[in-house]
């Protein structure tokens, strides 16, 4: 099913709003949401909606929770997501950080007592929008990624985006798990019912998963394994995602007092919440040059990267976010695709919640 972004909206809406969520973190969390899934992050858009409902009815999550500053100096801020969706202390989070690096050239904001917050390139281009360069991590909540010589997931797909403003060219625009897929792409693919490419996951022995069934139950239903960290095996520079993955979660967990999943997994109560970190960096170019300069330069840094001589004369050479911005555009005019499977459950979450099932008619 093809859906247009308008429809995913107004799906989202109905349910939040049945969902006695804030009024005013309704529209930032819908926003995030769809250009996730405009942008080609199946796994992180409308796909999230079961689990937050899981977590919704378990009572870990906090619809009306909303994100306060807890903790602030010059150039940096601590901030309660309040047990909520991490959406909304997101985006307030990024946008405080760039107001503060206008002031201080440099700026922090930290988040804790948060849940899952989409796509993190999301929030990272906030600040190239606004014509700062934005760093964004976060820990995450599932305990997936089995660290280099170990033979259990210990850590999680921990992301990191990172994002600067550029001219004439559209911003740079990273967007990457540190395990070589994140975690909801492979649901995707038991959605679909298509194979996992080998190298994705491995079983409790290292040995490769590509049974989609089998590697979400490894991953999610602690049948033994996991995903592999960016790069793969030790050979293949495995080791170099795994501690992309620890750097991540220093920052976003250690810093702002967020939990490490392997701890809170033995010592919280089944309904507490994630308490899920999160962190923003921000830039002003203008701190240190002209920011006009700044722009011009990586300019023609991408210029010089598009205009490198290709190895198949049918593809160009691309930076990172661009094939998220052609995606973006031909799902404006063609729609998002929503796999049957997650069409059916978006039913009968809506029918719990007492919403309108909007998809039926799109």
């Amino acid at each position: 099913m093809r859906v247009a972004a308008d429809t995913l909206r107004r799906q989202l809406d109905t349910i939040f709003r049945a969902w006695a969520m804030r009024a005013e973190n309704i529209a930032t969390t819908v926003e995030a949401m769809v250009e996730t899934d405009l942008r080609g992050v199946d796994s992180h858009g409308i796909a999230m909606l079961p689990l937050y409902d899981e977590l919704r009815r378990q009572g870990k999550l906090r619809l009306d929770a909303s994100p306060r500053i807890v903790r602030e100096t010059g150039a940096t801020a601590l901030i309660d997501a309040g047990a909520g969706l991490g959406h909304p202390a997101a985006v307030f989070a990024m946008n405080l950080a760039v107001d503060n690096c206008r002031r201080t050239g440099v700026a922090v904001a930290s988040v804790f007592n948060s849940h899952h917050f989409g796509a993190a390139g999301v929030y990272a281009k906030i600040a190239a929008d606004r014509g700062a360069i934005g760093m964004v991590t976060s820990s995450t909540r599932y305990i997936a990624v089995v660290p280099t010589f170990a033979a259990e997931p210990v850590i999680g797909t921990n992301p990191i985006a990172f994002a600067a403003p550029a001219g004439r060219n559209p911003p740079f625009l990273l967007d990457m798990a540190t395990s070589t897929v994140a975690a909801g792409k492979v649901k995707v693919h038991k959605l679909n019912d298509l194979p996992v490419p080998s190298g994705w996951v491995v079983d409790d022995r290292g040995r490769p998963v590509t049974d989609a069934g089998q590697a979400v139950s490894a991953i999610f239903e602690g049948a033994g394994g996991g995903l592999s960290p960016l790069g793969g095996s030790r050979e293949q520079g495995g080791h170099k995602g795994y501690g992309l993955a620890v750097m991540a979660h220093i920052l976003a967990g250690t810093l702002s007092g967020a939990s490490f999943s392997p701890i809170r997994d033995r010592t919280q109560r089944p309904d507490d919440p994630d308490n899920i970190g999160h962190f923003f960096l921000a830039i002003d170019p203008g701190a240190f040059r002209a920011a006009e300069s700044f722009s011009d330069d990586l300019d023609q840094v991408i210029d010089v990267l598009h205009g490198t001589r290709r190895a198949d004369p049918g593809q160009p050479v691309l930076v990172a976010g661009e094939p998220e911005l052609a995606i973006r555009d031909e799902r404006l005019k063609a729609g998002v695709p929503i796999p049957p499977a997650l069409v059916e459950q978006i039913r009968k979450i809506a029918e719990r919640a007492g919403a309108a099932f909007v998809l039926e008619n799109a």
